[in-house]
Protein backbone atom coordinates (compact mmCIF):
# COMPACT_ATOMS: atom_id res chain seq x y z
CA UNK A 1 0.00 0.00 0.00
CA UNK A 2 2.77 2.70 0.99
CA UNK A 3 4.57 2.12 -2.54
CA UNK A 4 1.09 2.50 -4.69
CA UNK A 5 0.23 5.65 -2.22
CA UNK A 6 3.58 7.33 -3.31
CA UNK A 7 3.23 6.38 -6.64
CA UNK A 8 -0.31 7.80 -6.94
CA UNK A 9 1.37 11.49 -4.54
CA UNK A 10 4.42 11.40 -6.94
CA UNK A 11 2.61 11.20 -10.56
CA UNK A 12 0.67 14.12 -9.75
CA UNK A 13 3.35 16.45 -8.16
CA UNK A 14 5.40 15.91 -11.19
CA UNK A 15 2.94 16.68 -13.24
CA UNK A 16 2.09 20.24 -11.45
CA UNK A 17 5.78 21.11 -11.88
CA UNK A 18 5.60 19.90 -15.54
CA UNK A 19 2.44 22.05 -15.49
CA UNK A 20 4.90 24.82 -13.88
CA UNK A 21 7.47 24.72 -16.02
CA UNK A 22 5.72 25.24 -19.24
CA UNK A 23 3.49 27.99 -18.13
CA UNK A 24 7.31 29.94 -16.95
CA UNK A 25 8.43 28.72 -20.50
CA UNK A 26 5.41 30.40 -21.76
CA UNK A 27 5.57 33.37 -19.83
CA UNK A 28 9.37 33.98 -20.69
CA UNK A 29 9.03 33.46 -24.21
CA UNK A 30 6.10 36.08 -24.15
CA UNK A 31 8.27 38.10 -22.15
CA UNK A 32 11.00 37.65 -24.77
CA UNK A 33 8.97 38.58 -27.42
CA UNK A 34 7.54 41.77 -25.49
CA UNK A 35 11.12 42.68 -25.12
CA UNK A 36 11.91 42.43 -29.09
CA UNK A 37 8.84 44.30 -29.63
CA UNK A 38 10.01 46.83 -27.09
CA UNK A 39 13.54 47.29 -28.87
CA UNK A 40 11.89 47.15 -32.69
CA UNK A 41 9.79 50.51 -31.05
CA UNK A 42 12.51 51.62 -29.29
CA UNK A 43 14.37 51.31 -32.64
CA UNK A 44 12.05 52.82 -34.96
CA UNK A 45 11.75 55.79 -32.73
CA UNK A 46 15.43 56.20 -32.55
CA UNK A 47 16.05 58.97 -35.35
CA UNK A 48 14.05 62.25 -35.86
CA UNK A 49 14.11 63.94 -38.97
CA UNK A 50 12.73 67.47 -39.62
CA UNK A 51 12.57 68.92 -43.42
CA UNK A 52 15.55 71.41 -43.32
CA UNK A 53 15.13 72.97 -47.53
CA UNK A 54 13.58 72.87 -50.54
CA UNK A 55 15.31 74.21 -53.51
CA UNK A 56 13.03 74.52 -56.45
CA UNK A 57 12.76 76.80 -59.98
CA UNK A 58 11.46 80.11 -59.74
CA UNK A 59 8.79 79.21 -62.31
CA UNK A 60 7.20 76.03 -63.49
CA UNK A 61 8.11 76.02 -67.43
CA UNK A 62 10.14 73.18 -67.93
CA UNK A 63 9.86 72.25 -64.46
CA UNK A 64 8.90 68.95 -64.74
CA UNK A 65 11.61 67.83 -67.41
CA UNK A 66 13.87 68.53 -64.85
CA UNK A 67 13.90 65.00 -63.02
CA UNK A 68 17.29 64.90 -60.96
CA UNK A 69 18.38 61.34 -61.35
CA UNK A 70 21.71 61.60 -59.34
CA UNK A 71 22.74 63.48 -56.17
CA UNK A 72 26.10 63.02 -54.61
CA UNK A 73 27.81 64.59 -51.50
CA UNK A 74 31.81 65.13 -52.21
CA UNK A 75 34.00 63.40 -49.77
CA UNK A 76 34.36 65.94 -47.42
CA UNK A 77 30.39 66.19 -47.19
CA UNK A 78 30.99 69.63 -48.07
CA UNK A 79 29.83 70.43 -51.46
CA UNK A 80 26.97 68.60 -53.13
CA UNK A 81 26.33 68.11 -56.86
CA UNK A 82 23.10 67.32 -58.77
CA UNK A 83 22.16 65.98 -62.21
CA UNK A 84 19.50 64.87 -64.47
CA UNK A 85 17.00 65.51 -67.17
CA UNK A 86 17.79 69.69 -67.67
CA UNK A 87 21.92 68.80 -68.87
CA UNK A 88 23.21 70.42 -66.03
CA UNK A 89 25.24 69.65 -63.49
CA UNK A 90 24.51 72.19 -60.19
CA UNK A 91 27.24 72.41 -57.56
CA UNK A 92 25.91 73.71 -53.57
CA UNK A 93 27.78 74.05 -50.42
CA UNK A 94 26.03 72.03 -48.11
CA UNK A 95 26.59 75.38 -45.39
CA UNK A 96 23.59 76.71 -48.44
CA UNK A 97 21.58 74.14 -48.03
CA UNK A 98 21.61 73.74 -44.19
CA UNK A 99 20.89 77.42 -42.05
CA UNK A 100 21.81 77.93 -38.95
CA UNK A 101 19.96 75.89 -36.59
CA UNK A 102 19.53 78.67 -34.15
CA UNK A 103 17.89 80.83 -36.92
CA UNK A 104 15.83 77.60 -38.17
CA UNK A 105 13.98 75.85 -36.10
CA UNK A 106 10.23 75.08 -37.11
CA UNK A 107 10.12 76.30 -40.20
CA UNK A 108 11.30 75.08 -43.72
CA UNK A 109 13.98 77.38 -45.29
CA UNK A 110 12.88 77.50 -49.49
CA UNK A 111 15.67 78.47 -51.77
CA UNK A 112 15.55 78.53 -56.03
CA UNK A 113 18.23 76.77 -57.71
CA UNK A 114 19.69 79.66 -59.73
CA UNK A 115 20.67 81.43 -56.02
CA UNK A 116 21.11 78.32 -53.78
CA UNK A 117 23.61 77.13 -56.15
CA UNK A 118 27.49 77.74 -56.19
CA UNK A 119 27.74 77.38 -59.92
CA UNK A 120 26.21 75.34 -62.34
CA UNK A 121 28.00 73.20 -65.77
CA UNK A 122 26.28 72.23 -68.69
CA UNK A 123 26.57 69.23 -70.08
CA UNK A 124 26.08 67.48 -73.93
CA UNK A 125 23.28 65.10 -72.93
CA UNK A 126 21.05 64.03 -70.15
CA UNK A 127 22.80 62.80 -67.00
CA UNK A 128 22.01 59.70 -65.30
CA UNK A 129 24.94 59.10 -62.47
CA UNK A 130 27.51 61.38 -60.92
CA UNK A 131 30.58 60.54 -59.24
CA UNK A 132 33.08 62.46 -57.08
CA UNK A 133 36.80 61.36 -58.42
CA UNK A 134 38.81 60.34 -55.66
CA UNK A 135 41.57 62.39 -54.59
CA UNK A 136 41.05 64.72 -57.03
CA UNK A 137 40.62 67.60 -53.91
CA UNK A 138 36.84 67.87 -54.80
CA UNK A 139 37.94 69.14 -58.39
CA UNK A 140 37.16 66.47 -60.86
CA UNK A 141 33.29 64.96 -61.10
CA UNK A 142 33.01 61.77 -63.25
CA UNK A 143 29.16 61.65 -64.93
CA UNK A 144 27.67 58.70 -67.22
CA UNK A 145 24.61 60.46 -69.48
CA UNK A 146 21.88 59.33 -71.77
CA UNK A 147 23.70 59.26 -75.07
CA UNK A 148 26.31 56.09 -73.30
CA UNK A 149 29.45 58.79 -72.93
CA UNK A 150 31.35 58.61 -69.44
CA UNK A 151 32.47 62.25 -69.01
CA UNK A 152 34.86 63.94 -66.02
CA UNK A 153 34.39 67.49 -65.58
CA UNK A 154 36.98 70.38 -63.73
CA UNK A 155 34.95 72.28 -61.39
CA UNK A 156 37.21 74.87 -60.96
CA UNK A 157 37.51 75.96 -64.63
CA UNK A 158 34.11 74.57 -65.15
CA UNK A 159 35.39 72.54 -69.12
CA UNK A 160 34.96 68.88 -69.59
CA UNK A 161 38.65 67.11 -69.59
CA UNK A 162 37.91 63.36 -70.38
CA UNK A 163 35.77 61.86 -72.83
CA UNK A 164 34.97 57.63 -73.10
CA UNK A 165 32.62 56.71 -76.08
CA UNK A 166 32.73 52.95 -75.50
CA UNK A 167 29.34 51.67 -75.06
CA UNK A 168 28.07 51.86 -78.35
CA UNK A 169 25.73 54.51 -77.69
CA UNK A 170 23.72 52.87 -75.48
CA UNK A 171 22.71 54.93 -72.29
CA UNK A 172 25.36 54.70 -68.93
CA UNK A 173 23.45 53.97 -65.67
CA UNK A 174 26.06 54.13 -63.26
CA UNK A 175 30.02 55.03 -63.30
CA UNK A 176 32.19 54.82 -59.97
CA UNK A 177 35.84 55.12 -59.14
CA UNK A 178 37.88 52.70 -57.11
CA UNK A 179 39.33 53.79 -53.78
CA UNK A 180 43.07 52.49 -55.10
CA UNK A 181 45.80 54.90 -56.28
CA UNK A 182 45.90 55.16 -59.11
CA UNK A 183 42.79 55.40 -59.40
CA UNK A 184 39.90 53.53 -62.27
CA UNK A 185 36.69 53.80 -63.05
CA UNK A 186 34.06 51.70 -63.92
CA UNK A 187 30.63 51.76 -65.61
CA UNK A 188 27.75 50.08 -66.26
CA UNK A 189 25.48 50.46 -69.65
CA UNK A 190 22.48 49.34 -71.66
CA UNK A 191 24.76 47.36 -73.90
CA UNK A 192 24.69 44.57 -71.21
CA UNK A 193 28.54 45.27 -70.34
CA UNK A 194 30.00 46.77 -66.84
CA UNK A 195 33.48 48.09 -68.20
CA UNK A 196 36.55 49.27 -66.03
CA UNK A 197 38.79 51.88 -67.27
CA UNK A 198 41.60 53.91 -67.04
CA UNK A 199 41.12 57.91 -66.64
CA UNK A 200 44.86 58.52 -66.93
CA UNK A 201 44.73 57.42 -70.64
CA UNK A 202 43.01 59.62 -73.33
CA UNK A 203 40.02 57.98 -74.13
CA UNK A 204 40.26 55.67 -70.94
CA UNK A 205 42.19 52.72 -72.00
CA UNK A 206 39.60 49.58 -71.19
CA UNK A 207 41.44 47.48 -68.41
CA UNK A 208 38.59 44.46 -68.88
CA UNK A 209 35.09 43.84 -70.13
CA UNK A 210 32.48 42.17 -68.24
CA UNK A 211 29.29 40.65 -70.00
CA UNK A 212 26.91 39.42 -66.13
CA UNK A 213 24.35 38.08 -67.93
CA UNK A 214 24.62 35.58 -71.05
CA UNK A 215 21.23 37.88 -72.52
CA UNK A 216 23.04 41.23 -72.47
CA UNK A 217 20.68 42.51 -70.08
CA UNK A 218 21.12 46.09 -69.32
CA UNK A 219 23.85 46.74 -66.72
CA UNK A 220 22.24 49.27 -64.39
CA UNK A 221 24.52 50.05 -61.22
CA UNK A 222 28.25 49.20 -60.59
CA UNK A 223 30.06 50.25 -57.25
CA UNK A 224 33.64 49.47 -56.04
CA UNK A 225 33.98 48.60 -52.29
CA UNK A 226 34.63 51.84 -50.72
CA UNK A 227 36.35 50.61 -47.94
CA UNK A 228 39.41 49.56 -50.18
CA UNK A 229 38.32 45.93 -51.68
CA UNK A 230 38.61 44.08 -54.87
CA UNK A 231 35.32 43.67 -54.86
CA UNK A 232 33.19 45.79 -57.02
CA UNK A 233 29.45 45.02 -57.04
CA UNK A 234 27.09 45.34 -60.17
CA UNK A 235 23.54 45.18 -60.70
CA UNK A 236 21.59 43.60 -63.55
CA UNK A 237 18.33 43.78 -65.51
CA UNK A 238 18.02 39.86 -65.63
CA UNK A 239 17.14 40.15 -61.76
CA UNK A 240 20.50 39.64 -60.02
CA UNK A 241 23.76 41.25 -58.32
CA UNK A 242 26.90 40.13 -59.08
CA UNK A 243 30.16 40.43 -56.84
CA UNK A 244 33.62 40.40 -58.87
CA UNK A 245 37.24 40.10 -57.93
CA UNK A 246 39.02 43.06 -60.19
CA UNK A 247 42.29 40.96 -60.03
CA UNK A 248 40.17 38.48 -62.00
CA UNK A 249 36.99 39.48 -63.68
CA UNK A 250 36.47 36.60 -65.75
CA UNK A 251 33.48 34.87 -63.05
CA UNK A 252 31.83 36.76 -60.51
CA UNK A 253 33.10 35.13 -57.05
CA UNK A 254 29.49 35.76 -55.82
CA UNK A 255 25.89 35.90 -57.18
CA UNK A 256 23.12 38.00 -55.74
CA UNK A 257 19.90 35.67 -56.71
CA UNK A 258 16.53 37.21 -54.73
CA UNK A 259 14.73 40.21 -56.64
CA UNK A 260 12.04 39.43 -58.70
CA UNK A 261 12.78 42.17 -61.31
CA UNK A 262 15.50 44.74 -62.17
CA UNK A 263 18.18 45.07 -59.95
CA UNK A 264 18.45 49.20 -59.88
CA UNK A 265 21.13 49.62 -57.35
CA UNK A 266 23.67 47.83 -55.00
CA UNK A 267 25.51 49.41 -52.49
CA UNK A 268 28.12 48.81 -50.00
CA UNK A 269 26.43 49.24 -46.31
CA UNK A 270 30.22 47.72 -45.00
CA UNK A 271 33.06 45.66 -46.34
CA UNK A 272 31.00 42.62 -45.82
CA UNK A 273 27.53 43.67 -46.40
CA UNK A 274 25.40 44.81 -49.48
CA UNK A 275 22.75 46.14 -49.87
CA UNK A 276 20.23 45.80 -53.53
CA UNK A 277 17.19 47.54 -55.23
CA UNK A 278 15.16 46.43 -56.96
CA UNK A 279 12.09 47.11 -59.40
CA UNK A 280 10.27 44.59 -57.55
CA UNK A 281 9.49 47.07 -55.03
CA UNK A 282 12.08 45.82 -52.33
CA UNK A 283 15.20 46.51 -50.59
CA UNK A 284 17.67 43.33 -50.01
CA UNK A 285 20.77 43.10 -47.53
CA UNK A 286 23.36 40.11 -48.14
CA UNK A 287 26.25 39.03 -46.92
CA UNK A 288 29.16 38.91 -49.21
CA UNK A 289 30.44 35.32 -47.70
CA UNK A 290 26.98 33.91 -47.83
CA UNK A 291 24.94 34.73 -51.03
CA UNK A 292 22.93 31.97 -50.37
CA UNK A 293 20.44 33.43 -48.25
CA UNK A 294 18.87 37.04 -47.63
CA UNK A 295 19.69 38.28 -44.32
CA UNK A 296 16.84 40.92 -44.68
CA UNK A 297 14.06 42.42 -47.08
CA UNK A 298 12.90 45.86 -46.65
CA UNK A 299 9.35 47.15 -47.82
CA UNK A 300 7.06 50.13 -48.13
CA UNK A 301 7.95 51.94 -50.70
CA UNK A 302 6.62 51.43 -54.08
CA UNK A 303 8.70 51.02 -57.13
CA UNK A 304 7.86 48.75 -60.31
CA UNK A 305 9.08 50.77 -62.96
CA UNK A 306 11.28 53.66 -62.25
CA UNK A 307 14.48 54.55 -60.81
CA UNK A 308 14.20 56.12 -57.05
CA UNK A 309 17.21 56.18 -55.76
CA UNK A 310 19.75 54.17 -52.99
CA UNK A 311 21.75 55.42 -50.67
CA UNK A 312 23.06 54.20 -47.35
CA UNK A 313 24.46 56.01 -44.08
CA UNK A 314 27.33 53.64 -42.98
CA UNK A 315 28.30 55.83 -39.23
CA UNK A 316 24.29 54.77 -38.36
CA UNK A 317 22.90 52.05 -40.19
CA UNK A 318 20.38 53.26 -42.20
CA UNK A 319 18.88 53.23 -45.65
CA UNK A 320 17.17 55.69 -48.07
CA UNK A 321 15.45 55.24 -51.05
CA UNK A 322 12.26 57.06 -52.98
CA UNK A 323 9.26 55.76 -54.22
CA UNK A 324 7.09 56.11 -56.97
CA UNK A 325 4.03 57.12 -54.81
CA UNK A 326 6.20 60.23 -54.11
CA UNK A 327 7.55 59.69 -50.83
CA UNK A 328 11.36 59.13 -49.69
CA UNK A 329 12.08 56.41 -46.91
CA UNK A 330 14.25 55.68 -44.44
CA UNK A 331 15.01 52.23 -43.01
CA UNK A 332 17.03 51.00 -40.29
CA UNK A 333 19.12 48.09 -41.23
CA UNK A 334 18.18 45.97 -38.22
CA UNK A 335 14.42 45.97 -39.43
CA UNK A 336 12.16 45.16 -42.33
CA UNK A 337 9.58 48.04 -42.05
CA UNK A 338 10.38 51.92 -43.19
CA UNK A 339 11.38 53.84 -39.70
CA UNK A 340 10.15 57.27 -41.12
CA UNK A 341 8.46 58.43 -44.48
CA UNK A 342 7.81 61.82 -45.74
CA UNK A 343 5.78 62.48 -48.55
CA UNK A 344 6.83 65.53 -51.16
CA UNK A 345 3.92 67.74 -52.77
CA UNK A 346 2.56 66.64 -55.82
CA UNK A 347 3.94 67.46 -59.28
CA UNK A 348 1.90 70.71 -60.03
CA UNK A 349 0.75 71.40 -64.08
CA UNK A 350 -1.77 70.35 -66.44
CA UNK A 351 -1.41 66.78 -67.20
CA UNK A 352 1.27 66.18 -64.71
CA UNK A 353 0.56 62.56 -62.12
CA UNK A 354 1.96 62.88 -58.55
CA UNK A 355 5.74 62.38 -59.47
CA UNK A 356 7.74 60.95 -57.68
CA UNK A 357 11.23 60.49 -55.60
CA UNK A 358 13.80 60.03 -58.63
CA UNK A 359 17.24 60.27 -55.87
CA UNK A 360 18.37 60.18 -52.74
CA UNK A 361 21.54 60.35 -51.12
CA UNK A 362 23.48 60.44 -47.54
CA UNK A 363 26.21 62.52 -46.22
CA UNK A 364 28.47 60.01 -44.30
CA UNK A 365 29.98 62.20 -41.46
CA UNK A 366 28.64 62.04 -37.93
CA UNK A 367 27.22 59.40 -35.85
CA UNK A 368 24.27 60.97 -33.75
CA UNK A 369 23.34 63.41 -36.62
CA UNK A 370 22.73 62.83 -40.21
CA UNK A 371 22.04 64.66 -43.84
CA UNK A 372 19.65 63.16 -46.42
CA UNK A 373 19.13 64.95 -49.57
CA UNK A 374 16.15 63.61 -52.01
CA UNK A 375 15.22 64.67 -55.80
CA UNK A 376 12.20 64.69 -57.41
CA UNK A 377 11.29 63.91 -61.19
CA UNK A 378 10.10 67.61 -61.10
CA UNK A 379 13.40 68.73 -60.06
CA UNK A 380 12.81 70.05 -56.43
CA UNK A 381 15.84 69.01 -54.03
CA UNK A 382 14.65 68.91 -50.52
CA UNK A 383 17.63 68.42 -47.53
CA UNK A 384 16.37 66.58 -44.40
CA UNK A 385 18.21 66.61 -41.09
CA UNK A 386 18.20 63.89 -39.15
CA UNK A 387 18.79 63.67 -35.16
CA UNK A 388 19.13 60.43 -32.81
CA UNK A 389 16.57 60.89 -29.61
CA UNK A 390 18.02 60.32 -26.34
CA UNK A 391 16.23 57.45 -25.29
CA UNK A 392 14.64 56.37 -21.94
CA UNK A 393 15.31 52.42 -21.32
Amino acid sequence: MKSYSTKSLSLPDQTQQTKRKQKHSIAQDEEEEEDEEDNEEKARCEWDFNLSTIVSSSTSIGAVSDTLGAIEFDPSDTLVATGGIARKIRVYSLSTLLPDEEEHVSSTTLLDHASACDYYVCTPAKLSSLRWKPGSGNRVLGSGDYDGVVMEYDLERKIPIFERDEHGGRRVWSVDYSHWDPVIGASGSDDGTMQIWDPRCEGGKCVATVQPSVSRSPVCCVEFNPFGGALIAVGCADRRAYGYDVRNLGDPVVVFDGHGKTVTYVRFLDDHMIVSAGTDGCLKLWNVDDSTRVIRTYQGHVNSRSFVGLSVWRNGGLLGCGSENNRVFVYDKRWGEPIWVHGFEPVAGPGCDHGFVSSVCWGQVGEDQCTLLAGGSDGVLQVFVGKRKLLSY
